[in-house]
Protein backbone atom coordinates (compact mmCIF):
# COMPACT_ATOMS: atom_id res chain seq x y z
CA UNK A 1 0.00 0.00 0.00
CA UNK A 2 1.15 3.47 -0.76
CA UNK A 3 -0.02 6.69 0.89
CA UNK A 4 0.54 10.37 0.30
CA UNK A 5 0.02 12.03 3.68
CA UNK A 6 -0.54 15.77 3.83
CA UNK A 7 -0.81 17.76 7.04
CA UNK A 8 -3.81 20.02 6.54
CA UNK A 9 -5.72 22.83 8.17
CA UNK A 10 -8.76 21.80 6.16
CA UNK A 11 -9.63 19.25 3.50
CA UNK A 12 -12.82 18.21 1.76
CA UNK A 13 -13.91 15.97 -1.08
CA UNK A 14 -16.86 16.42 -3.43
CA UNK A 15 -18.65 13.94 -5.67
CA UNK A 16 -21.06 15.40 -8.24
CA UNK A 17 -20.69 18.82 -6.61
CA UNK A 18 -21.72 17.57 -3.15
CA UNK A 19 -19.33 17.41 -0.18
CA UNK A 20 -19.11 13.77 0.93
CA UNK A 21 -16.29 14.21 3.46
CA UNK A 22 -14.48 17.05 5.19
CA UNK A 23 -12.12 17.62 8.11
CA UNK A 24 -10.41 20.46 9.90
CA UNK A 25 -6.87 19.94 11.31
CA UNK A 26 -5.38 16.58 10.49
CA UNK A 27 -4.24 14.49 7.56
CA UNK A 28 -5.44 14.24 4.00
CA UNK A 29 -4.43 10.72 2.96
CA UNK A 30 -4.43 9.55 -0.64
CA UNK A 31 -4.29 5.74 -0.47
CA UNK A 32 -3.27 3.33 -3.24
CA UNK A 33 -3.65 -0.43 -2.89
CA UNK A 34 -1.21 -2.69 -4.74
CA UNK A 35 -2.14 -6.12 -6.14
CA UNK A 36 -0.30 -8.15 -3.47
CA UNK A 37 -1.18 -6.03 -0.45
CA UNK A 38 -2.57 -7.73 2.64
CA UNK A 39 -4.25 -6.65 5.86
CA UNK A 40 -0.79 -6.41 7.46
CA UNK A 41 0.04 -3.64 4.96
CA UNK A 42 -3.09 -1.72 5.95
CA UNK A 43 -2.33 -2.15 9.65
CA UNK A 44 1.26 -1.01 9.16
CA UNK A 45 0.18 2.14 7.32
CA UNK A 46 -2.60 2.91 9.80
CA UNK A 47 -0.25 2.67 12.80
CA UNK A 48 2.55 4.55 11.05
CA UNK A 49 0.39 7.42 9.81
CA UNK A 50 -1.63 7.92 12.99
CA UNK A 51 1.59 8.13 15.01
CA UNK A 52 3.69 10.29 12.65
CA UNK A 53 5.03 13.17 14.73
CA UNK A 54 4.61 16.06 12.29
CA UNK A 55 2.45 18.49 14.23
CA UNK A 56 4.13 21.31 16.11
CA UNK A 57 4.48 21.31 19.88
CA UNK A 58 4.56 24.44 22.07
CA UNK A 59 8.17 25.07 20.99
CA UNK A 60 7.34 24.93 17.28
CA UNK A 61 9.00 21.54 16.73
CA UNK A 62 7.30 18.74 14.80
CA UNK A 63 6.86 16.51 17.80
CA UNK A 64 3.14 15.65 18.04
CA UNK A 65 1.09 12.97 16.33
CA UNK A 66 -2.42 13.04 14.90
CA UNK A 67 -3.60 11.43 18.13
CA UNK A 68 -1.77 14.03 20.25
CA UNK A 69 -3.50 16.96 18.54
CA UNK A 70 -6.92 15.28 18.27
CA UNK A 71 -6.79 15.60 14.49
CA UNK A 72 -8.96 13.86 11.92
CA UNK A 73 -8.23 12.09 8.65
CA UNK A 74 -9.76 12.46 5.21
CA UNK A 75 -8.89 9.24 3.37
CA UNK A 76 -9.32 9.05 -0.39
CA UNK A 77 -8.72 5.91 -2.45
CA UNK A 78 -6.39 6.66 -5.35
CA UNK A 79 -5.23 3.84 -7.59
CA UNK A 80 -3.13 6.26 -9.66
CA UNK A 81 -0.51 6.23 -6.88
CA UNK A 82 0.48 2.84 -8.28
CA UNK A 83 1.05 4.23 -11.77
CA UNK A 84 4.37 3.21 -13.30
CA UNK A 85 5.71 6.06 -15.47
CA UNK A 86 9.08 4.57 -16.35
CA UNK A 87 8.19 3.54 -19.91
CA UNK A 88 6.41 5.55 -22.54
CA UNK A 89 4.09 8.45 -21.87
CA UNK A 90 1.05 6.67 -20.50
CA UNK A 91 1.31 5.33 -16.93
CA UNK A 92 0.80 1.61 -16.43
CA UNK A 93 -1.54 0.62 -13.61
CA UNK A 94 -1.02 -3.15 -13.74
CA UNK A 95 0.32 -3.20 -10.18
CA UNK A 96 -2.84 -1.65 -8.75
CA UNK A 97 -5.16 -4.09 -6.99
CA UNK A 98 -8.42 -5.11 -8.64
CA UNK A 99 -11.28 -2.82 -7.51
CA UNK A 100 -12.98 -5.36 -5.21
CA UNK A 101 -9.69 -6.17 -3.44
CA UNK A 102 -8.68 -2.51 -3.25
CA UNK A 103 -12.04 -1.45 -1.80
CA UNK A 104 -11.87 -4.17 0.85
CA UNK A 105 -8.35 -3.17 2.00
CA UNK A 106 -9.24 0.53 1.80
CA UNK A 107 -12.16 -0.13 4.16
CA UNK A 108 -9.95 -2.22 6.42
CA UNK A 109 -7.44 0.66 6.63
CA UNK A 110 -10.20 3.16 7.49
CA UNK A 111 -11.59 0.83 10.19
CA UNK A 112 -8.10 0.34 11.66
CA UNK A 113 -7.56 4.11 11.91
CA UNK A 114 -10.98 4.60 13.52
CA UNK A 115 -10.22 1.86 16.08
CA UNK A 116 -7.14 3.89 17.07
CA UNK A 117 -9.44 6.76 18.04
CA UNK A 118 -9.19 8.99 14.97
CA UNK A 119 -12.25 10.44 13.25
CA UNK A 120 -12.11 9.43 9.57
CA UNK A 121 -14.02 10.89 6.65
CA UNK A 122 -13.77 9.31 3.21
CA UNK A 123 -14.28 9.93 -0.44
CA UNK A 124 -16.37 7.64 -2.61
CA UNK A 125 -14.58 4.60 -4.03
CA UNK A 126 -14.31 4.62 -7.86
CA UNK A 127 -16.06 7.99 -8.16
CA UNK A 128 -14.70 11.09 -9.85
CA UNK A 129 -13.81 13.32 -6.90
CA UNK A 130 -12.74 16.93 -6.47
CA UNK A 131 -10.45 17.33 -3.46
CA UNK A 132 -9.85 20.65 -1.72
CA UNK A 133 -6.68 20.60 0.37
CA UNK A 134 -5.29 23.40 2.49
CA UNK A 135 -1.84 21.90 3.11
CA UNK A 136 -0.25 23.17 6.33
CA UNK A 137 3.49 23.78 6.11
CA UNK A 138 3.42 22.37 3.53
CA UNK A 139 4.08 18.97 5.03
CA UNK A 140 3.70 16.08 2.57
CA UNK A 141 5.06 12.57 3.16
CA UNK A 142 5.11 9.32 1.19
CA UNK A 143 4.58 6.12 3.18
CA UNK A 144 4.84 2.74 1.45
CA UNK A 145 4.23 -0.56 3.24
CA UNK A 146 6.32 -2.43 0.67
CA UNK A 147 9.39 -0.51 1.84
CA UNK A 148 8.77 -1.51 5.46
CA UNK A 149 9.05 -5.30 5.40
Amino acid sequence: MRAVVQRVNYSSVKVDGEVVGSIEQGFNVLLGVEENDLEKDALYLAEKIVNLRVFEDSEGKMNLSLLDVGGAMLCISQFTLLGDCRKGRRPSFIKAARPEEANSLYGFFVDAVEKMGVKVETGQFQAHMVVDIQNDGPVTLLVDSQKAF
